[in-house]
């Protein structure tokens, strides 16, 4: 259809009414101005924003511990952190709020859920150690100071100051004890009755532990791994290695984690707390350390063996992992950006990425997130039943050892069978005690078990009389 006679009518009207058709004209001009004025503003302003991330309100200092002062500069961030003490369980793992009647030696109104009452194995597994007299589901990282404080583990052994290196903030409270010097105000704490060096922490995990109060910069406070690490690195042939110094800004986004997720052991009177890195991080690297070294964590009580306790090590097993291997860092999933207005923020809500999904996973994983937790709990699952053989396993060689002592089985026997138990144990623990249920590395994971299982039942053939071991 022909527009001349739209046009003609619009020439006319033009023509006939040229005041109407000029404000008119002239008030399309003014909105666009204005849209494009409201849309200039809004870039400027995020543009803004993005350059200036966060505005001081306080100075931030080395003793400025409080992590609500440190909120007042970064709120984000604070309420990220404030929320990890959430709980929520997932298929595997984490804690629903369990009641608990407050007492003169714990003041907790609420407990998680205690994994010896879930499978009792474990007391078999950890009889005559703290261990087989409390232990629960982890919690979030605003419970880690009283978790440690009010378990009952500290009724049972005397335990050492060093166990706040990762259950409190540190930084503050070791200078003032060393005078200023971290070092030695660590290894006096180290030596430190628990109940004691408790009275010189405050908080639990803070702010000052893993950012400079001036730059804001990552950082590593925690001696134990800027030790630890140091080893590394020298068995990779990196000589005098300063992780403050030469990690990347992505490898510093899993140190600070490792910090404390990582398998340790208390060396010597003093009670240094160490990483048993120096071959390596893999278990059985990190076995042969411990056995190189004649450490033990306790005896026995059923078999007489010199058994180790693994304690945490998601740092070692993440490191066997296709997430490591492809440059992922612990806080790209457990700790992923985010957008807050034009800022992009790291989530402190420390958690689960099974609780987080669509921003933890689905930024590298384009595909549905009911698929991608089926994935996750697929692993898990296979896990989880490959540990629960593995745990018989090692009850069944213990049960076994216990009756051979009995019997005054051969000295040699038992010997080899007590070491076959410390491996296994190892082993097991070793996953039992990594909170990711496998997830961090399946395939090393479903190593570490198979070779525990394969110990224990060794460990039971080396019981048997020579003829029906040799059948």
């Amino acid at each position: 259809m022909s527009t001349q006679p739209l046009r003609d009518r619009f020439l006319n009207f033009y023509r006939e009414r040229p005041l109407t058709m000029f404000i008119l004209l002239v008030g399309v001009a003014a909105a666009g101005a204005i849209i494009a004025t409201v849309v200039l503003v809004s870039i400027f302003q995020r543009k803004q924003e993005a350059k200036n991330p966060f505005f001081r309100v306080v100075e931030l200092k080395e003793d400025t511990q409080d992590p609500a002062v440190w909120g007042q500069d970064f709120p984000q961030q604070y309420d990220g952190y404030r929320r990890t003490s959430d709980q929520i369980r997932t298929r595997y793992g984490g804690s629903e709020a369990e009641p608990h009647t407050p007492t003169h030696a714990d003041p907790r109104s609420v407990v998680a859920q205690s994994r010896l009452e879930e499978d009792p194995r474990l007391k078999i597994m950890w009889a005559g150690y703290a261990f087989a007299k409390d232990f629960r589901e982890e919690r979030g990282h605003a419970f880690m100071l009283d978790d440690q404080t009010y378990t009952e583990r500290q009724q049972v052994t005397k335990q050492p100051g060093t166990c706040l290196q990762c259950h409190a903030s540190t930084v503050v409270p070791y200078k003032k004890a060393g005078d200023g010097d971290t070092i030695k105000g660590f290894e006096k704490i180290n030596q430190m009755p628990f109940a004691e060096a408790r009275k010189l922490v405050t908080f639990p995990i803070a702010c000052i532990d893993c950012h400079d109060p001036k730059t804001l910069q990552l950082r590593v406070t925690k001696p134990g791994f800027i030790e630890g690490i140091r080893a590394l690195k020298a068995s990779q042939g990196v000589k005098d290695y300063d992780v403050n110094r030469d990690a990347t800004r992505q490898e510093m986004r899993s140190f600070v984690c490792g910090q404390c997720h990582v398998e340790y052991y208390f060396k010597g009177p003093e009670k240094r707390l160490t990483y048993p890195w120096v071959n390596g991080l893999k278990v059985e690297q990190i076995l042969a350390h411990y056995d190189e070294s004649g450490f033990k964590d306790w005896t026995h009580a059923d078999t007489g063996a010199p058994v180790l306790k693994a304690q945490h090590p998601e740092f070692e097993l993440w490191n066997q992992g296709i997430h490591a291997r492809s440059g992922v860092s612990c806080a790209d999933c457990h700790m992923p950006y985010k957008r807050e207005g034009a800022l992009k923020i790291s989530d402190h809500h420390v958690r689960s990425p099974v609780l987080n999904i669509n921003e933890a996973c689905q930024t590298c994983h384009k595909w549905p997130e009911a698929e991608l937790k089926d994935r996750i709990e697929l692993i898990q699952e296979r896990t989880y039943k490959m540990r629960n053989q593995a745990m018989d396993a090692l009850v069944d060689l213990i049960t076994d050892l216990k009756s051979a002592r009995a019997a005054n089985a051969p000295a040699a026997q038992i010997t080899s069978a007590q070491d076959y138990q410390r491996k296994a144990q190892f082993y097991l623990d070793f996953i039992e005690a990594e909170n990711s249920t496998g997830f961090h590395a399946p395939e090393e994971a479903l190593r570490v078990l198979g070779e525990s299982i394969n110990f224990a039942r060794k460990g039971q053939l080396a019981l048997r009389p020579p003829a029906e071991a040799a059948k």
